[in-house]
């Protein structure tokens, strides 16, 4: 089964894209927590794992990382979900 890796990075409002966010900005929220990226995913219908201890390749700092299992959508697809989710708890 493949599994796709959500770091915090990728909704990050404080980055650029060449440092690592994905989704638009108007999409992107501030310091994006690894359990909120969980429950977005859990929302739009995938299992989600938490992996606290990893460490997206271009930070310093530890952030976590999100595993989803079972997605059918392309990479870029669920990230897009997941972004617009997040918007949609921060509210």
């Amino acid at each position: 089964m493949v599994e796709n890796v959500l770091w915090p990075a990728y909704f990050d409002a404080d980055l650029t894209r060449s440092e690592g966010r994905r989704v638009a900005t108007d999409l992107a929220v501030d310091e994006p927590a690894v359990d909120e990226i969980a429950t977005a995913v859990q929302q739009i219908g995938y299992d989600a794992v938490i992996e606290r201890d990893k460490t997206y390749p271009r930070a310093i700092e530890q952030r976590g990382r999100v595993l989803v299992t079972g997605a059918e959508d392309t990479k870029n697809d669920l990230v897009q979900a997941v972004g617009a989710y997040l918007g949609v708890l921060r509210e």
